[in-house]
């Protein structure tokens, strides 16, 4: 993601600031650094439904292609070259559908809104890893209500039906795209709920569960009837760039990515059992953006920072994003 690079310059000194204030929460086991470095800015993150112990990841802004990642050894498996799709802007998101296929999130924009159409691209998951190219179908996307900055699209497991989550500073919009992605048109996704700042989203394996996060915090939503329900906190880790998640196959816990090189993808448990306590659901039932989720300033006791230092962080990144405004 290389759009509002000020403001993630912002991010990422907040991270600097509470990663010096406070000791980090202690990884869950089954994470995994990535070690290929041709990928240095790892956007998106999906857990292979064919090859278990495989995520598939890529780029933002690179060539049509993908990268398989064995999360044993964080060495890339297999590289997926797309043909039959023009070269992408901005490549944001990934995931696998019930169907075996892998969707690419071209849904970026560089401009913050000024695309007329995104591209989501598609291709069957090969049966064996290695090097191949393979032919991608590709969709053009638009928005109903007009164009919007993107990093997070999902596929639903169970009925294939693609979402989008659009990224912005006073909260974003979940868009649900046709019941069949149709390639001799345009695909509209229509807003259909209120979202806070998102990076990157994930279904449960079950398709009951939304999982969004941001840079600082990430939250789950009870996924009921195709609208968002109760939501609850989930732990997320403190990451330099926090742009990815996905559930592992068994939907026990959940997979965070960051953007950079040798990025690590952190394992947390998805705490989908628990429903008392402080990750229970939140007083937000209607489905609406929680007002403690918005943003950096997300009281987010999974990063276990305290608020003092959430605050001094939260401060250093509107003052940041404030001088390139005025700029």
């Amino acid at each position: 993601m290389r759009s509002l690079r000020t403001t993630r310059a912002a991010a990422v000194a907040a991270v600097v600031v509470l990663g010096a204030a406070v000791p980090a929460a202690a990884d869950d086991s089954g994470g995994f650094t990535i070690r290929d470095p041709r990928i240095t800015e790892s956007s998106g993150l999906a857990a292979s439904r064919a090859h278990p112990g495989v995520y598939w990841t890529h780029n933002d802004q690179d060539e049509p292609r993908v990268f398989a990642v064995d999360s044993r050894t964080g060495e890339t498996v297999a590289t997926v070259t797309l043909k039959g799709v023009g070269r992408p802007r901005d490549m944001e998101a990934i995931s696998v559908g019930p169907d075996g296929d892998v969707y690419v999130g071209d849904i970026g924009d560089n401009l913050n809104g000024s695309w007329e159409h995104v591209w989501i691209y598609r291709f069957p998951e090969p049966r064996t890893l290695r090097d191949v190219t393979v032919h991608a179908t590709q969709y053009t996307v638009r928005y109903a209500d007009g164009p919007r900055n993107a990093e997070a699209m999902m596929v639903h497991p169970k009925t294939g039906r693609v979402y989008i989550a659009s990224k912005n500073e006073d909260g974003g919009g979940l868009y649900e795209g046709p019941v069949r992605l149709v390639t001799g048109g345009t695909n509209v996704f229509r807003r259909i709920g209120e979202v806070p700042w998102v990076t990157d989203g994930a279904f449960s394996p079950d398709g009951t569960e939304l999982v969004l996060r941001s840079y600082f915090s990430a939250r789950a939503y009870a996924w009921r009837d195709g609208r968002l329900g109760d939501d609850r906190h989930v732990g997320a880790p403190l990451q330099g760039q926090a742009e990815s998640v996905t559930f592992t196959p068994d939907g026990r816990s959940l997979m965070f990515g960051t953007e950079g090189e040798q990025s690590e993808v952190v394992r947390r448990d998805a705490g989908r059992d628990d429903g008392t306590g402080p990750d229970a659901a939140s007083p937000s039932s209607s489905g609406g953006a929680d007002p403690s989720a918005r943003g950096a300033g997300d009281d987010d006791q999974g990063l276990a920072v305290p608020a003092g230092a959430v605050a001094a962080a939260v401060l250093a990144f509107l003052v940041l994003r404030s001088r390139r405004r005025r700029g």
